[in-house]
Formats: structure tokens, C-alpha cells, sequence
């Protein structure tokens, strides 16, 4: 596949994504939620997980605000973190990381990344790369808020978190 066409799979990937967003309904019950904005852009991001009893994403919801590239990589991580468990979410963004930090990786750990994979290209653009996060960092401290209430509830004479 020549470059010009590699660039054009990988703009129509993101633009479909931009033009319709993936699991953009805000989830009322969620168990996991998040916000995230980037103050030099103002892009922004709100997220709401659902877990299943397994621990599994269930239900995602997540709403953005801001350029194209910050719309389309949290659609396409929506759609990415489904199904999969808190730890497998955190492996999952730590390898999505690596690939815009520009890290060496064998060619079968990024295709672990799945349509993740077509942001690649962001890293031509080092100040777009905090776009394509964005919506990664949001998830990031909503599981870790999650799990310091779950670990609160787990400590004896404390009081619960709410619900």
C-alpha cells in the first residue's frame, strides 16, 4: 500500500469518527467517570464507565469537545475498551502511549492496539499528541479514582464513598 494511500485509510478512519462519535450518550450509573481538558486548546473530554459484574466495560460513554484528532481517539478508544477489564484498559493505554511517545515496539504489540493503530500518524505532529491523549488521560484518572474509593470502602471504620 503506497504512503498517499496509507494517509488517506487513516484520514477516513478519524474522520468517520469525528463525523459519528461512538457511544457519545452519557451513561447515568456509571462506576467509573473521568474529565479531562487540555487548558492550551480547550479541548475537552467526560467519560462514564458501566462494569459488568466481572468487572468488565459493559456500557461507555464518553463526550467531547474540541479538535478532530481529540474526538476521533476517544471514539476510537470507546469502542476499543469494551469488554475488556480495568487492568486490560491500563495495558491497553499504556501501549497506546508508547505509540505516541514514539517507542520501539515489535510490529505485533502495536497490532494489539487495533483501529487505535490509525493514530499513528499524530506523532508526525508532537503538538497534537496531547490531543490524541486526552481522552486516554481522562480514563486514566477515572479508574484510579474508582480504585482509591473501592479501597476506601475496603478499609474498616471509614467511611463509604458515596455511590
Amino acid at each position: 500500500m503506497a504512503l498517499d494511500e496509507l494517509d488517506e485509510l487513516y484520514r477516513e478512519a478519524i474522520l468517520s469518527h469525528v463525523r459519528d462519535p461512538r457511544n457519545h450518550c452519557v451513561v447515568p450509573d456509571a462506576q467509573v467517570t473521568g474529565e479531562s481538558v487540555n487548558p492550551f486548546c480547550g479541548d475537552e473530554i467526560s467519560l462514564q464507565l458501566r462494569l459488568d459484574e466481572s468487572g468488565r466495560v459493559a456500557r461507555i460513554g464518553l463526550q467531547g469537545k474540541g479538535c478532530s484528532i481529540n474526538r476521533a481517539a476517544g471514539s476510537i478508544m470507546s469502542e476499543a475498551i469494551r469488554g475488556r477489564s480495568l487492568d486490560e484498559i491500563e495495558e491497553l493505554s499504556d501501549l497506546f502511549r508508547g505509540m505516541m511517545r514514539s517507542t520501539e515496539a515489535a510490529p505485533d504489540e502495536w497490532a494489539r492496539l487495533g483501529e487505535l493503530e490509525v493514530l499513528s500518524g499524530v506523532t508526525r505532529f508532537p503538538v497534537r499528541i496531547k490531543c490524541a491523549l486526552l481522552p486516554w488521560s481522562a480514563l486514566d484518572d477515572g479508574i484510579d479514582e474508582y480504585r482509591r474509593g473501592r479501597d476506601r470502602e475496603a478499609l474498616p471504620g471509614e467511611p463509604s464513598p458515596p455511590s
